[in-house]
């Protein structure tokens, strides 16, 4: 069985309320040797640290930015606090996101550079969000040179990925690559991400992979699916499936310095 890890697991949602338990039990039944719970809010992230000590995974702490609006001092205060905790291995999910538009740019702006600001004071990587907000996004970056960061979710084009590259950020897949419809460009780009800086997600409960033989009746994913998205990063890459889980799965511990459940 191939030893992977799940950089990105919305486990705080409301969808794994009730059985939250049997979600991790299968995780490790499937070889999912380490997960990193994503704090989306000041609250969210709190509960991800909580729900990561309780049961020896990482966490990230962090506001996204549907949330920036809400950013004030106190939420500076209590991320800082919670980066200052072990289980708490990066901050984000933080960036901008100018699709949906659920806060102003400005307020984006402003949340994602306070939180760049708050990765240089302590020193932890990076986990980002970007969507529709390449160049902003992209110039903010190269303003502040994070030392280590990964663009969660990527499902961008071949510039974006070149300029991310560039600036030496990691990459993290998820299931979008087994969509046979909007993962055919993803599956083409995939091979030009060195193996020292590609990480596998779920994004847990979403993006389910469309490549599962017997998908879930309530079509919510979870970490224990992320084999699936291991198999269509490998089938694009051309390699065996355990020798990118073996690169992968170095690649996430040596970022988030951890080497498993409970370390």
């Amino acid at each position: 069985m191939n030893e992977i890890v799940d950089i990105g697991a919305n486990l705080t949602n409301r969808a794994f309320r009730g059985d939250l338990e049997e979600v991790l039990a299968r995780a490790r039944a499937a070889g999912v040797v380490d997960v990193i719970v994503t704090g989306t809010s000041v609250e969210a992230s709190e509960a991800a640290a909580s729900l990561a000590v309780r049961h020896g995974l990482g966490a990230t702490a962090g506001v996204h930015p549907h949330h920036a609006k809400d950013w004030n001092d106190d939420s500076h205060d209590r991320l800082a606090a919670l980066l200052a905790r072990p289980e708490v291995v990066a901050v984000g999910e933080c960036g901008l996101d100018y699709n949906r538009m659920f806060s102003p740019r400005e307020a984006q702006r402003r949340c994602f550079v306070a939180q760049l600001e708050l990765a240089a004071a302590t020193g932890k990587p990076l986990f980002l969000h970007e969507r529709d907000a390449g160049p902003e996004f992209l110039a903010l970056l190269r303003e502040h040179r994070p030392r280590a960061a990964v663009v969660h979710c990527f499902t961008g084009d071949r510039a974006a990925l070149e300029a991310y590259l560039a600036l030496g950020l990691h990459i993290g897949i998820t299931g979008w690559i087994c969509d046979e419809r909007r993962g055919v460009p993803l599956r083409e780009l995939v091979g030009l991400i060195p193996p020292g800086r590609l990480m596998l997600e779920t994004d847990a409960p979403y993006l389910l992979p469309r490549t599962l033989p017997v998908p879930p009746p309530d079509r919510r994913n979870e970490p224990a699916f992320l084999p699936a998205v291991l198999a269509e990063v490998a089938r694009a890459l051309g390699r065996p499936p355990h020798e990118v889980a073996l690169q992968t799965t170095a690649v996430a511990r040596a970022f988030f310095g951890r080497s498993g459940y409970g370390k």
